[in-house]
């Protein structure tokens, strides 16, 4: 692989530029012309649009928001991305950004724990609470980010695994929803032209990803939401409204949903999921700059982290949500060897004028929920297989490692299985526990620390890296 041409690597000090003897560029730094440039960042936005949306969907949905608070929702996400993004591709001094072509987006990992606080909450107190948590989650991450490198090693791949598989076992019951109408209350619930829809979207989606090539195989996801929206509309069953009531350009009033609300078990849920962000995040940042071949040390993984912190702390002030790496947009990277942190840097800039220009937002909030669902089949499933890869590496050839998957799987798909199971627990251990990825994030964690921990040395710990 192509080395830099003189002088010391560039991750191992806390400059990333190349050294001034250096008549290269590296391949990080490297600015693209348009013609180069603009493709990619669009490959990175197709990779990463529905992922980006999904969190302000299923959430707004499930406290009842209506077309213009959904409009509102998408575009804070998008903004936040967009600006997440930026600050982490260009950097800010010494303090946040690794510097790496890194998409930062709201994460689905937070999305089962924020159901279970607005399933919690008082109607109006929903977003609210929901809000309040995740800036204490901001926070706490901004604290513990410097030190993060030396607790990687209670967060091994059994119990990462663990925990992405759950996050999709235990979204799926949410597409599955939205294929049958959305609304569990209306009278066709279930009927079979929402079935249908559902099952057209998922055929588009697998064609796409079978015949397709290239770009149009990447953008496969956004093409079925586009085709099934278009199958929906001679059958009156799409929406426009929210496209006619939109405005044209807005920027997200900040506490749009109300003052931020911090309960106790909420902000624990959430710390928690935080937790899970930040070894994904970590993990993430490692591997591309081994794509990259610019090696992450302590002090990129900090800064990467503070970006995470940053953004999640500060992004409720405008509807945002728990921020992390995007791992699909490592692979874009990895597929097609364009590592120039000015591509991401640029597709951030686009989020950035999709959420500053809220009637983008509306075109996504008008997608049937039929067709929301055979797409999110897909995505959520998509996220438990990453789950299963991520186990496959974790030496479950290992009897106590075995033993560890099991309970802690067994104990995420509890509320999933038995809704009802903690109905007679407090209100705090219900919030936390009626999360299937908090209660299998803390199974995993619990039983690892017992079983590699104390009183042993941990043959699957992670390495500790170096903090700044």
């Amino acid at each position: 692989m192509a080395q830099p041409a003189t002088g010391p690597a560039p991750a191992e000090g806390p400059c990333y530029t190349p050294p001034a003897t250096s008549t290269e560029v590296h391949p990080v730094d490297e600015k693209l012309p348009a013609s180069r440039l603009v493709p990619a960042a669009l490959q990175h936005i197709a990779a990463m649009y529905a992922g980006v949306v999904t969190p302000p969907l299923i959430i707004g949905q499930a406290v009842g928001l209506d077309a213009a608070g959904m409009t509102r929702l998408i575009a804070a996400s998008l903004l936040i991305a967009g600006c997440a993004t930026i600050l982490q591709t260009i950097g800010a001094g010494r303090f946040a950004g690794n510097r790496l072509p890194f998409v930062n987006a709201a994460s689905s990992a937070g999305i089962a724990p924020m159901l279970a606080i607005a399933e919690t909450s008082a109607p109006g107190h929903q977003l609210p609470a929901i809000y309040g948590a995740v800036m204490v989650a901001g926070a706490f991450c901004l604290a513990v980010g410097p030190f993060f490198g030396r607790l990687l090693r209670f967060f091994p791949p059994l119990v990462t695994g663990v925990v992405i598989t759950l996050i999709g076992v235990t979204l799926m019951p949410v597409p599955v929803s939205w294929a049958q109408g959305g609304d569990k209350e209306a009278v066709d619930f279930g009927a079979g032209k929402y079935l249908a829809l559902a099952a057209v979207t998922l055929v588009v989606i697998l064609l796409f990803q079978r015949f397709g090539k290239g770009f149009l195989k990447q953008i496969a996801l956004l093409l079925g939401l586009f085709i099934g929206t278009l199958a929906a509309i001679p059958f009156g069953m799409a929406d426009f409204s929210a496209l006619r009531e939109a405005p044209v350009a807005a920027l997200p009033s900040p506490f749009a949903f109300g003052a931020p609300e911090f309960q106790p078990a909420a902000t624990l849920s959430l710390c928690i999921v935080m937790l899970v962000l930040m070894t994904e995040s970590s993990a993430g940042m490692l591997a591309l700059g081994e794509i990259c071949e610019r090696r992450g040390d302590g002090r990129t993984i900090t800064r990467g982290l503070r970006t995470d912190g940053v953004a999640t702390l500060l992004g409720p002030v405008f509807g945002g949500f728990p921020t992390s790496a995007f791992a699909q947009n490592v692979g874009v990277v990895s597929l097609t060897r364009v590592r120039s942190r000015y591509v991401v840097a640029a597709a951030g800039g686009a989020l950035l004028v999709l959420g500053a220009f809220p009637v983008l937002g509306a075109v996504v909030s008008m997608v049937p929920m039929p067709v929301l669902g055979g797409a999110g089949i897909v995505l959520f499933g998509s996220i438990a297989v990453s789950g299963i890869r991520t186990l496959s590496e974790a030496g479950l050839d290992d009897s106590s490692n075995i033993v560890l998957v099991a309970v802690a799987l067994g104990a995420g798909i509890i509320p999933l299985a038995a809704p009802t199971f903690y109905a007679d627990f407090p209100a705090w251990a219900q919030t936390v526990l009626s999360s299937g990825i908090s209660a299998g994030a803390l199974a995993a964690v619990t039983l690892n620390l017992f079983f590699h921990h104390l009183g042993t040395r941990s043959r699957h710990a992670a390495p500790a890296l170096k903090s700044s």
